[in-house]
């Protein structure tokens, strides 16, 4: 049988829909009927019925319909269910034929189109003689029709049109040619779908008409067919629950069939085609989990239903249909919005269905070897389209007995499947079905089952002698075993990898998997490798290599020309192999001796190179390529003589040969030029050259060396060694595992041999220069030339660090804002051996807190390394941390002449400026002067004088001064004017006297001012005595516009007797002033309360008594009364 009777026919798995056969309509030359068909047709969306129609002419003949049986009693059935059924009921038998034809309510020629119509009628019904097929008619009209019952024209014709065409009058219907044609197609669809769905009702009450004539015994294989019929045309009706539930009943019938050699092809076909049904439905009605499980127990059931085993194959192959077709179904309901799993996805049903084509290949192979051409009749030539019933074979179809009806067709008939089984390319068929599930493992993240298969389809590829696929699959998949360590996996690979490499005679693959093969993780035994090592030197002397075992016989010729042409072609032999992605039998570490040079030191470097071959190998060069300016161009080289930038030790053949298991080292040593400072050196590769006059090999590996494996032995020789110990004190070589891989170095500048001291008084005080002493002594054997300072703060701080601290050499004066806040390259000059210099510079910092300040000295010495002149730059850099902190504090007072603290200041009124100044510098300070800047106010006495002059504070010690001031009438009163500056000078005290003075400015705070209209002061002794009259007279003064009336009294009080006026009311003109004496007489000693003075004013009456009364004095000091001294006593004194 062909490779091809084994796909599901398409009938069986398309989605079944009613079929609805469209006549009248001229689709070609008649624009209407086009409309109408494109309507019917085109663009449907989900939402519209499922039906599916098709355009015949009126007179088409329909398949005939048998003569139905009315007693089942002699009849054997010939199989289970015929090949073209299905296929009849999905396009050649219609649900329902509709009659298209063009006919309007008031048509001139009625009577004759109505006849016509009827004829047309008669016709179709004839052609369906004996089928249950409805049929319709549908008329198109030019006009809207009327709605119904209003158009008594049209309901007499249409009943008439019924009448002549024995139509009933629900398949009459009226299309309107109109702009709405979609929506009445949309409307005559739905109609059309309810005439089929009646049809197919019909049809399964019919095939269930027969089940009380069958029986068990003879029918068995009708219950099976006329069940998979209820279910097809349930599914045509579109009863998809009712389907399903025949189907499962279908399935258990089939396989309760007597089961032999001669029909159980058929039995699985059928068991598959229902099983397809089955599962295809529960994917439809979301039961996933029903349809995985009905496929299992579909396998279960068949997996062992071999029969022929001449022709065992067959079985193989229906069974990897079987999963394929279910990988199928899973793959298509996932797409439509089931969700899968990495347990449970389409993958591994194609992989188990490739699983069963490799075995229907191994059969094929097994089977079909006899028999070397066709026999003299081929049973199976008319194989696609001949057979009456499915699963049956064409040289007996219709036999259900057990034995064959003739043996000797029945042999030829295997033989003729056996001899086509050949030419399956089976190959290509488990290709395709291990790229299926490598697709869905990829998609669900499952990488090594996804590895797994594509190592399984390049074996397949090499089987199919396509090795270049082999090769790209097989290489693909070899790095993810070199990553996991799979060694045995690899080396089984790489094995295949190695035939395929020598039968397409691919020089370069060919070596690279000799390499591998030859190394550490190969598994191969010492045997095959030495085999594979002596190729490897057949291939690097241009000779051809021997045959890989298990190699086709057949392709081994072609292989071996191919090779003799690779050889004896001219031109280039040079190979260039890079192995950091491969494990090769060389293994190459490199490393610098140290992380970083000094640049007048010579870089030393070591290679380190070990061979895991069977035997000796040997190279004829080894070079390291460095990455920066002056070394990228130029590499460090091992040949069999001297080179400038290397340093070797034998110039022997021994040297260049390496022993198996043996690591030996090679070093490298050159001298770094002056530009390279702070530069670093990389090791970008090192090459290694195998061969030499037959071809050439340049093994290459990047950066210090190192392959695919070298990381993972490097951790487990750090864990190893931390749980063991180092032993390398009994080793005569380094031990390979503990070698670690230095790939860079960094070039630094020659070590400085200078002092650079640094002396100061920190902290540093707010806005002062700061003097840090600098002292740079030459400890160099030379003269130290080009001497350069930078000095200031050190770059990569707070960038307002730099807008507030400032630089300069300068101690005379104090430096402005635009000081820099780093000196770049101060020269100088040359220092000779053990000379020193000393330097200042001063800084000064605006803001407080923390600074980080650097002292870069930088000069240039001539030295000598390894016999070369070279001008070294050194460099010493010194770096302090400065806090700078507020020399002293401010604060200040607004008092009034009795020293009381003020909130607001009258107008015209005196009062007192107190300063006090905390020092809270470490240091003594020295205040030079003091001033203040007025702006609003003035002074109250004749000259502003300095009470600070020369005055040092020590710290905590706190200064204080006194300024009485006035605000002046005209300045604007009831509002916040500002007050002025305080000026300070001073300098520490320990700096010299000609150090610049720093001035600290002090913003005197705002003040608030308000005016009031009376002002009242009082003229008083300093004291009074008691019993000794004390006279005590107000001013009283009116400092508005307007005449005031004053109403004062004075309160009684027990210390005091008084005379004047207890109680007076007065006016004061404006600008006037009015005095009021009172005499008083003290009655107790000490600080005594004065009677208080009311006073309001009526004119004004927000101005209160307590407002004016702060004017005043509350109390004085009364001394006790004593006895008079005569001027005896006085002089007795």
């Amino acid at each position: 049988m062909a490779g091809s009777q084994w796909e599901l026919p398409p009938e069986l798995c398309c989605r079944p829909m009613a079929f609805v056969a469209l006549t009248g309509l001229d689709v070609v030359y008649n624009a209407v009927h086009r409309a109408i068909w494109d309507a019917f047709c085109a663009n449907r969306r989900a939402d519209r019925v499922p039906i599916s129609f098709k355009v015949l002419p009126g007179d088409h003949e329909y398949p005939k319909c048998r003569t139905k049986r009315t007693s089942y009693e002699w009849y054997i059935p010939k199989g289970i269910l015929k090949t073209g059924w299905m296929n009849k009921h999905l396009n050649l038998v219609p649900a329902l034929v509709v009659l298209f034809y063009e006919l309007d309510w008031d048509d001139t020629q009625w009577k004759e189109k109505q006849s016509e119509c009827a004829t047309k009628v008669e016709i179709v019904r004839t052609s369906l003689q004996g089928r249950n097929t409805k049929v319709a008619v549908v008329l198109i009209q030019k006009k809207t029709p009327l709605p119904p019952g209003e158009d008594l024209v049209a309901s007499e014709r249409a009943a008439a049109l019924c009448n002549a065409c024995d139509l009933s009058g629900k398949s009459l219907f009226v299309l309107p040619h109109t702009d709405h044609l979609v929506g009445y197609i949309i409307r005559l669809e739905n109609a059309f779908y309810e005439h089929a769905q009646t049809y197919y009702y019909t049809e399964i009450r019919r095939v269930k008409s027969h089940k009380e004539f069958l029986n068990k015994t003879t029918h068995q294989l009708l219950f099976v067919r006329h069940q998979f019929k209820i279910a097809f045309f349930s599914e045509l009706k579109q009863d998809t629950q009712n389907a399903l539930k025949y189907y499962r009943t279908a399935y258990s019938l089939v396989h309760e069939l007597r089961a032999h050699e001669t029909n159980m092809l058929e039995i699985k076909t059928m068991a598959g085609f229902i099983n397809y049904k089955i599962c295809r439905l529960c994917f439809q009605h979301n039961t996933p989990l029903d349809a995985i499980a009905q496929f299992r127990k579909h396998i279960d059931l068949c997996k062992k239903k071999i029969g022929s085993a001449e022709l065992a194959f067959e079985h193989a192959a229906w069974m990897s249909k079987q999963f394929q077709s279910f990988g199928e179904l899973f793959d298509e309901a996932i797409k439509l919005g089931l969700t899968a799993i990495q347990t449970q996805n389409p993958g591994f049903y194609y992989q188990q269905a490739a699983c069963y084509s490799q075995d229907r290949k191994q059969q094929a192979q097994q089977l079909c070897q006899g028999g070397a051409s066709h026999p003299s009749t081929e049973p199976s030539d008319t194989q696609s389209g001949g057979l009456d019933f499915y699963g049956q074979r064409l040289w007996r179809q219709g036999h259900q007995s057990i034995d064959p009806p003739d043996a000797e067709k029945e042999k030829t008939g295997i033989l003729a499947l056996q001899i086509k089984e050949r030419d399956v390319p089976h190959s290509e068929l488990i290709i395709a079905l291990l790229s299926n599930a490598v697709a869905q493992f990829k998609k669900y993240k499952c990488p090594r089952m996804k590895s797994h298969l594509m190592v399984q389809m390049g074996e397949e590829y090499y089987h199919a002698k396509d090795y270049t696929k082999a090769l790209k699959l097989l290489d693909y998949v070899m790095c993810d075993y070199r990553t996991e360590r799979w060694w045995g996996l690899l080396t089984a690979i790489l094995t295949t990898a190695l035939r395929c490499a020598y039968l397409m005679a691919s020089v370069k693959d060919y070596i690279i998997y000799c390499m591998e093969l030859l190394g550490r993780a190969s598994t191969l035994k010492e045997e095959q490798k030495s085999r594979i090592e002596k190729n490897l030197i057949r291939v690097l002397m241009n000779e051809v290599p021997d045959a890989e075992p298990e190699c086709d016989s057949s392709s081994i010729s072609t292989a071996r020309s191919l090779w003799s042409d690779r050889m004896s072609l001219a031109g280039s032999k040079e190979l260039t192999i890079e192995v950091q992605d491969y494990i090769p039998f060389i293994q190459c570490k490199a490393r610098f001796q140290s992380p970083s040079f000094h640049v007048d030191q010579p870089i030393q470097l070591q290679v380190f190179l070990r061979a895991d071959c069977p035997h000796p190998v040997s190279f004829n060069k080894l070079a390291v390529s460095l990455s920066n300016q002056q070394h990228g161009s130029t590499k460090c080289c091992l040949f069999q003589e001297y080179n400038q930038w290397c340093v070797v030790e034998s110039s022997d053949q021994r040297n260049m040969s390496l022993l198996p298991g043996k690591t030996k080292m090679y070093n490298f040593s050159f001298v770094a030029k002056t530009e390279d400072v702070g530069k670093k050196i990389e090791m970008t590769g090192v090459e290694l050259m195998l061969g030499s006059e037959g071809r050439c090999v340049f093994v290459s590996w990047r950066g210090a060396g190192g392959d695919a494996a070298s990381a993972h032995e490097a951790l487990q020789a750090g864990r190893s060694s931390r749980q063991w110990g180092r032993c390398m004190e009994a080793r005569q070589e380094p031990d390979w595992d503990s070698l670690s891989m230095q790939h860079s170095t960094m070039i630094i500048s020659r070590v400085p041999k200078i002092s650079v001291q640094l002396g100061h008084q920190p902290p540093a005080l707010n806005n002062e220069m700061y003097c840090i002493n600098l002292t740079i002594q030459s400890q160099e054997q030379g003269i130290a030339t080009d001497v350069k300072l930078t000095a200031g703060l050190k770059p990569g701080q707070d960038a307002n660090l730099s807008q507030t601290t400032h630089v300069t050499l300068d101690g005379s004066k104090v430096c402005d804002d635009a000081a820099p806040a780093l000196l770049p390259d101060v020269p100088l000059g040359d220092l000779k051996p053990g000379e020193k210099l000393e330097k200042c510079v001063y800084v000064k910092c605006v803001s407080t807190g923390p600074r980080v300040f650097l002292f870069h000295v930088a000069y240039s010495i001539d030295t000598t390394v390894e016999g070369r002149q070279i001008v070294c730059k050194c460099h010493k850099d010194e770096t302090v941390t400065i806090e700078t902190v507020v020399p002293f504090e401010v604060s200040v007072k607004f008092l009034s002449t009795k020293f009381e603290p003020l909130d607001r200041l009258v107008v015209d009124i005196p009062f007192l400026l107190m300063t006090d100044i905390l020092s809270s510098s470490p240091w003594p300070l020295l205040l030079d002067s003091s001033s203040l800047q007025l702006l609003t106010m003035t002074s109250n006495t004749p000259q502003l004088q300095s009470q600070l002059q020369e005055v040092v504070l020590q710290t905590g010690e706190c200064a204080s001064e006194c300024f009485c001031l006035r605000c002046p009438s005209q300045a604007n009163s009831n509002s916040t004017v500002a007050t002025g500056q305080y000026l300070i000078s001073w300098r520490r005290q320990s700096s010299s006297a000609d150090s610049p003075l720093i001035q600290t400015t002090v913003t005197l705070p705002h003040v608030i001012l308000e005016s009031v209209p009376l002002y009242i002061h009082a003229e008083l002794p300093s004291f009074g005595r008691v019993r000794e009259s004390l006279s005590v007279r107000y001013h009283i003064e009116n400092r508005t516009a307007l005449v005031q009336e004053v109403e004062m009294a004075v309160e009684p009080s027990d210390a005091f007797m008084f005379s004047g006026l207890k109680q007076v009311r007065l006016r004061i003109l404006p600008g006037s002033e009015q005095q009021m004496l009172y005499n008083y007489y003290p009655l107790m000693a000490g600080y005594q309360t004065l009677p208080q003075l009311n006073i309001s004013l009526p004119r004004c009456p927000t101005t209160n008594t307590h407002t004016l009364r702060r004017f005043l004095p509350h109390r004085i000091f009364v001394k006790p009364q004593g006895r008079q001294l005569d001027d005896a006593s006085i002089a007795a004194a």
